[in-house]
């Protein structure tokens, strides 16, 4: 692909190096990264302390930031380059015009068992050994894997992918667009359980999963259906691998969870929180618009919007940082503390061997 096709296609050029050297417009065949550059290959510079790699790089092309003298750089290395506000979003963009993930070619494999009364849309592809039951309703173009089971009444919205060995539980929702990659579970049972004084009784669990449309679920990660109601995912929300999302969880639109997230049942992330992995989130928690919780960071009460949280139990971030420098020095604080402790010590023994001397 020319360069010059790819600078139109990417949408988010502010400049470039075609506006001074049109003559610069070489084939472009794939991508590649800058520190492991390919030659015929475009690639991206976040900022000035990637500089060097100007230098070295194969590339012939580059997408760059707003920078004056990456742009220089470039141009006098013979680099066709792109510059935008958004380098990363600007790769993700050119990755996406070289590649796609596989897909099955639509058809039906001889080894697929589906109950009669499922509805199958247009231009589906459904792999080996996959099980789809009564009810269940796919919509065109969706892409299923080989030994993934689909649940009674459970609905699959077009142009989904469902990768191999998922399963989506009776009655789970699932919309347009999105992705659910190999292992995950949708839909399974909330851990409802009610302590006795003769033991645990078991609550069934009769509500439904929805994910909206656009959203992502990881390898292995398991999205709980609640006693009543509904949990629900909102629209383009990414979860990574071995994400766990409990009963009666209400995710807004566009949030992000690394893996091993852990939110436990009723929490409530408003749009565009982001979660760094591992972060554990306790009962009916609200987490404000925009909020971010570091890694490990363990949430136990209500975020603010805009908040960054760190730690366990998490502490907003300058705070963190000054705790842990505290926390770095108990050692030394003990030592002090020692000493005093034997000094207050001597002095009271001082006192008693004065008030017992004689006159």
């Amino acid at each position: 692909m020319r360069f010059s096709k790819i600078v139109e296609q990417l949408d988010i050029a502010e400049a470039s190096s075609l506006e001074s050297c049109p003559e610069l417009n070489p084939d472009i065949v794939g991508v590649s990264s800058v520190q492991d550059s390919v030659p015929e290959t475009i690639s991206y510079i976040e900022g000035k302390k990637f500089a060097p790699y100007i230098e070295q790089t194969t590339n012939a092309a580059l997408i760059l930031p707003m920078d004056p003298s990456l742009q220089t750089q470039a141009t006098e290395r013979g680099l066709a380059w792109v510059s935008t506000p958004e380098p990363r979003l600007g790769f993700a963009r050119a990755i996406a015009l070289f590649y796609q993930p596989f897909c099955l070619a639509p058809g039906i494999h001889p080894t697929a068992i589906i109950h009669p009364t499922a509805t199958i849309g247009a231009n589906v592809a459904i792999g080996p050994y996959v099980v789809i039951h009564a009810g269940a309703n796919i919509g065109d173009h969706v892409c299923i894997h080989p030994q993934v089971v689909v649940y009674p009444e459970a609905q699959v919205g077009a142009s989904t992918t469902l990768h191999a060995s998922c399963i989506i539980h009776e009655r789970a929702q699932l919309g347009q667009h999105c992705v659910i990659h190999a292992g995950a579970v949708i839909g399974s049972e909330g851990f409802g359980v009610v302590p006795t004084a003769q033991g645990c009784e078991k609550m069934h669990q009769s509500g439904i999963v929805i994910r909206e449309d656009l959203v992502e679920v990881g390898c292995n990660a398991a999205i709980d259906r609640p006693a009543v109601g509904e949990t629900r995912i909102g629209r383009n929300s990414k979860l990574d691998n071995l994400v766990h999302v409990a009963h009666n969880c209400q995710l807004a639109d566009n949030c992000i969870l690394a893996a091993q997230v852990g939110l436990a049942g009723g929490v409530a992330l408003e749009s565009l929180v982001v979660l760094g992995g591992q972060v554990g989130v306790a009962n009916n928690a609200k987490i404000g618009k925009g909020a971010q919780a570091g890694s490990k960071a363990g949430l136990h009460s209500n975020v603010p919007a805009g908040s960054v949280m760190m730690g366990t139990p998490a502490s907003p971030y300058r705070t963190y940082l000054k705790s842990s420098a505290i926390y770095n020095r108990l050692p030394e604080m003990h030592r002090t503390l020692k000493q005093l402790q034997k000094q207050v010590a001597d002095l009271e023994q001082q006192l008693v061997q004065l008030e017992q001397t004689p006159q």
